[in-house]
């Protein structure tokens, strides 16, 4: 997964953030595993029945480089100022597959 969204944001002039990924869902917030957005194939997870993780690239019209908000410590912004775009999907691994948690 981390390969297809890198490769294809990047065929289509786009970066995309190395250090923010997405993460397990359970009993804590932002819990692992961490999902990269620019691994490659072969490196990746095992996906098992019953997990659940989001898929949130930030994917920016310039530079890959960011820095968070001194005033927030949340808030991420390019180095560049170019325009990000990040959107959350959870994901279940379903014993046939996935379902769409929450888009």
């Amino acid at each position: 997964m981390g390969q297809a969204v890198h490769e294809h944001a990047m065929s289509n002039g786009y970066t995309v953030v190395q250090e923010i990924g997405g993460h397990g869902i359970g009993l804590q917030f932002h819990e692992e595993p961490w999902v990269s957005y620019v691994s490659k194939n072969g490196t990746e997870m095992l996906l098992v029945p019953g997990m659940v993780f989001t898929i949130e690239p930030m994917v920016n019209m310039g530079t890959d480089e960011t820095f968070v908000d001194d005033n927030d410590g949340w808030t991420v912004y390019t180095a560049d100022g170019m325009p990000s775009a990040q959107w959350e999907v959870m994901v279940l691994v379903t014993n046939d597959g996935y379902e769409i948690l929450a888009y």
